[in-house]
C-alpha cells in the first residue's frame, strides 16, 4: 500500500509538471493540437502533450518520461569530417531519436502509441519538406549522439572539456551530445526552441573554444547589411556581424555544405555574402572578377581544413581559407615581412620548406602554393630557377628582392622614399589589386600585380626610352626612381639596348635561384642585380657558351635582332683589356662589393 501511494504521488507530480510545461507550449509550433497557432496542426485533437507523452502504455526508455512515439526506423547517414575526432557514429540514439521521430520526415506526425489510429492532420501526414525536415541524411547537420569526453576535447584541441561546458547546454546521462543539448522542445523563448540565446554565438561557444576568436573581426565587427543584393543572414534575427558570429558562415541544420556545416556549398560564397561590398567595406568579390586572380570559383570541396600546409599539384586548389583563417582574421596592421591580422592563424611554409601551423610572415602564406611544386608555370623562360618562389627569395642567393630579409646592396641610388637599404617588403607590395582591395585577390595586370609591368619581349621604345619607363613599368617605380634607373642604364653602352627590350628581359623580379658566388658554371656571375635573362631573347655566346661575368667586367651574350626575333643577331665579347668605368649599384637587390660596368667606345 505504501509503495502504491509513493507511485501515485510521483505520477501526480509528473502530470502537474507536464501541465505547467504545456502552458509554455500553447503558443509555439510544438502545440500540434487543434488550438495550435502554427500552420501544421491536428484537425480535432484537443490534447497538447499527447503528441509526445502519455501517462499509460508509454515506451520504456531511460531518456524521456512517458514517451508516446516509436523510434524512427530509418537508416541514417551521420555527420563526419576529417577533424571531428569522435570516431564513427552509425545512427542517432538517446533523446535525439525523440526529435527525429517527427523531424526526419518519415513518421506520421499523428502516429502515437496511445491511440489505435493516427491522429489526423488532414492532408498533412509527415513533416513537410523545409528547413525543419532533416531527412535521413544528417551529414549537413550539427553532429549528434557522439561521446563528448575529456579525450575528445584533447584530440580536437578547440573544445572545452565536458566539466567546463557552459550551462544550460548539457550532455545526456551517457555523456553524449544530443539535440536536447541545445534545444528545449517545451520552450521557445529564445527562438528555434534553443535552451538560451545564441546572440554572438553564445551557445556555440559553450562547447567550442576556437583559437584567436576573442580578437577576431568576425566577433568584434558591428557592420550591418546595406540592403543591396541578398540578405547575408536570411535565417537570423540579428543584424550585424558580431551578433551573428558563427552563423555568418555556418548553419546548424540543412547546411549547404556537408563539410563543417557551411551555409553554402561553394566555399567562397560563405565569404562573399559579406565581402561583396554590402557588409564589409572592401569589395573582395569585385577583385575576384578581374582578369588575373586567385580563382577561388574554380574549385569546390577540394580544400580540407586537415590538409597539409603545402598545396601540391595533385591537390591543386585555391580558396579564401587557404590564406585566411575566418576565426582569427582581424584588422591588425604590421610591417614587412610580418603577417598582418587578416592572415593570422593561417597555415604556411617557411623559408626552409617546413610547414608551419600558424604563419608569422606573409611570404609563408605564398609559399604554400608557390614553392616546391609546379602549380603555376613561369611567365618568362629564364636561365636559372624552376619557378620555386621560396628558392628565388633565399637570402643565400646572389641577389633577391628583400622579402625574407634586407638585400645585399649597402649603397643603392635608385630607391624612392620611404625605402632604404634596410627595407623589407611584402609579396603583396607588388601582387595586389589595381586600386581594389589589398592583397592578391585579383587585378587587371598580369600576375595579379598592383600596377602595370610590361613583359613584351621587344618593347621597341626607341631613342626616347627613358621617358617611357614610368608608363610601361610603373610597378617598378613604386619603389625605385625612374631617373636613377635611366642614368644607370644610359651609362651601360649608352643604354642602346633599352630602345628594344624592357625590365623583364634582363631582370628576374623575385631573385636568382642559386647560391652566392657560384654563377652557374659557364654562365659565370651573371645573376647579380637580379639579372636572369629571358632565354628567348638573349643567348650565350656560341664560341664559349657564356653570357656575362659582372665581377670580371665581361659580356659574352648574343642578342636577337629586335626586328627579327628568329635571327641570331650580333654578340659582344669583352676581354680583360676593355676600357670600363664604374657605375653605382642600384635597386633593392644586388651585391655589396661589385659594381656594374659600361663600355667606353
Amino acid at each position: 500500500m505504501k509503495h502504491f501511494q509513493i507511485l501515485l504521488s510521483m505520477c501526480v507530480l509528473l502530470l502537474s509538471r507536464q501541465g505547467a510545461v504545456a502552458q509554455n507550449l500553447i503558443t509555439t509550433k510544438h502545440n500540434l493540437s487543434v488550438s495550435g497557432t502554427g500552420t501544421i496542426k491536428a484537425e480535432t485533437e484537443n490534447e497538447v502533450c499527447v503528441f509526445c507523452h502519455t501517462p499509460h502504455k508509454a515506451k520504456k526508455q531511460d531518456y524521456s518520461p512517458l514517451w508516446n512515439r516509436s523510434d524512427p526506423g530509418g537508416t541514417y547517414t551521420m555527420y563526419s569530417s576529417t577533424t571531428t575526432h569522435f570516431g564513427a557514429v552509425t545512427k542517432p540514439d538517446g533523446s535525439s531519436t525523440m526529435c527525429l521521430s517527427c523531424h526526419d520526415g518519415t513518421v506520421a506526425l499523428g502516429s502515437v502509441l496511445s491511440r489505435t489510429a493516427p491522429i489526423s492532420f488532414g492532408a498533412v501526414t509527415t513533416l513537410p519538406a523545409g528547413k525543419t525536415n532533416l531527412g535521413l541524411n544528417l551529414k549537413d547537420d550539427h553532429p549528434i549522439s557522439f561521446t563528448y569526453d575529456a579525450g575528445l576535447a584533447a584530440l580536437n584541441g578547440q573544445l572545452f572539456t565536458p566539466d567546463a561546458i557552459a550551462a544550460p547546454v548539457t550532455l545526456d546521462a551517457n555523456s553524449k551530445m544530443q539535440c536536447t543539448s541545445c534545444h528545449d522542445a517545451h520552450d521557445n523563448t529564445y527562438g528555434k526552441f534553443l535552451v538560451a540565446s545564441n546572440r554572438q554565438s553564445a551557445l556555440c561557444y559553450s562547447c567550442h573554444n576556437k583559437a584567436y576568436w576573442a580578437n577576431s573581426s568576425h566577433k568584434l565587427s558591428f557592420k550591418t547589411w546595406n540592403g543591396a543584393g541578398l540578405n547575408p543572414w536570411p535565417n537570423s534575427s540579428y543584424t550585424n556581424v558580431s551578433d551573428n558570429a558563427c552563423e555568418n558562415c555556418h548553419t546548424s541544420h540543412n547546411a549547404g555544405s556537408q563539410t563543417r556545416i557551411l551555409s553554402y556549398l561553394n566555399e567562397e560564397d560563405n565569404c562573399m555574402n559579406c565581402h561583396n561590398g554590402n557588409v564589409a567595406t572592401k569589395n573582395v568579390q569585385a577583385d575576384l572578377g578581374k582578369i588575373y586572380k586567385h580563382n577561388v570559383y574554380a574549385y569546390t570541396s577540394t580544400h580540407d581544413e586537415a590538409e597539409a600546409a603545402q598545396v601540391t599539384l595533385g591537390n591543386k586548389h585555391v580558396e579564401c581559407v587557404d590564406c585566411h583563417n575566418p576565426h582569427a582574421t582581424n584588422n591588425t596592421v604590421t610591417s614587412a615581412p610580418d603577417a598582418n591580422g587578416s592572415l593570422q592563424g593561417a597555415k604556411g611554409v617557411d623559408y626552409s620548406g617546413t610547414a608551419v601551423g600558424a604563419v608569422s610572415y606573409e611570404y609563408q602564406i605564398c609559399f604554400r602554393c608557390h614553392a616546391d611544386n609546379a602549380l603555376k608555370p613561369r611567365y618568362i623562360a629564364r636561365y636559372r630557377g624552376v619557378g620555386n618562389t621560396r628558392l628565388d627569395f633565399a637570402t643565400s642567393n646572389v641577389s633577391f628582392h628583400p622579402v625574407e630579409d634586407i638585400g645585399r646592396n649597402s649603397s643603392m641610388t635608385s630607391l624612392a622614399a620611404p625605402y632604404t637599404v634596410t627595407s623589407k617588403i611584402f609579396c603583396s607590395d607588388c601582387h595586389a589589386g589595381d586600386g581594389g582591395v589589398a592583397g592578391p585577390h585579383g587585378s587587371n595586370n598580369i600576375a595579379i600585380l598592383k600596377a602595370a609591368y610590361d613583359t613584351t619581349k621587344f618593347s621597341n621604345l626607341g631613342a626616347g626610352w627613358a621617358g617611357s619607363l614610368n608608363t610601361r613599368w610603373p610597378l617598378c617605380f613604386q619603389c625605385h626612381t625612374s631617373s636613377a634607373v635611366a642614368t644607370v642604364h644610359t651609362n651601360i653602352s649608352g643604354g642602346h639596348f633599352m630602345q628594344y627590350v624592357g625590365c623583364a628581359t634582363c631582370h628576374d623580379p623575385h631573385g636568382y635561384d642559386g647560391s652566392l658566388g657560384t654563377g652557374g658554371g659557364n654562365i659565370l656571375s651573371a645573376f647579380e642585380y637580379l639579372c636572369n635573362f629571358d632565354t628567348t631573347v638573349i643567348k650565350p655566346n656560341t664560341n664559349n657558351g657564356k653570357l656575362i661575368d659582372i665581377p670580371g667586367g665581361k659580356c659574352y651574350f648574343v642578342c636577337h635582332n629586335p626586328t627579327d626575333p628568329s635571327s641570331t643577331g650580333n654578340h659582344v665579347h669583352l676581354d680583360a683589356g676593355s676600357n670600363f668605368s664604374d657605375v653605382p649599384a642600384m635597386g633593392l637587390h644586388g651585391h655589396t662589393t661589385t659594381t656594374v660596368r659600361k663600355i667606353k667606345k
